[in-house]
């Protein structure tokens, strides 16, 4: 199980742009649990569901004029707290 936190840039606070809402969009055609914080997206799910996921968000924020995607992936810890709480 993998866990993937990403940051979408050019950031502006109170306006997530179509690079950010493209990010977005990949992230909840998923079908993978995930929070979107307000300033960075984490999901967790299968290793290959996660990797096929964030090659997603990757293509469709910088195709929308993202500058950067900041991103870290962890392996998942059952043991670890789910997301939202």
């Amino acid at each position: 199980m993998l866990r993937a936190e990403f940051t979408v840039e050019p950031f502006i606070t109170g306006d997530r742009g179509t690079h950010g809402e493209a990010a977005l969009d990949a992230v909840e055609s998923s079908g993978l649990d995930f929070d979107d914080g307000p300033f960075g997206t984490t999901l967790t799910g299968d290793d290959d569901a996660v990797i096929a996921t964030v090659r997603q968000v990757l293509e469709r924020a910088m195709a929308r004029g993202a500058t950067r995607v900041s991103l870290q992936l962890t392996c998942a810890d059952s043991a670890e707290e789910p997301l939202g709480s």
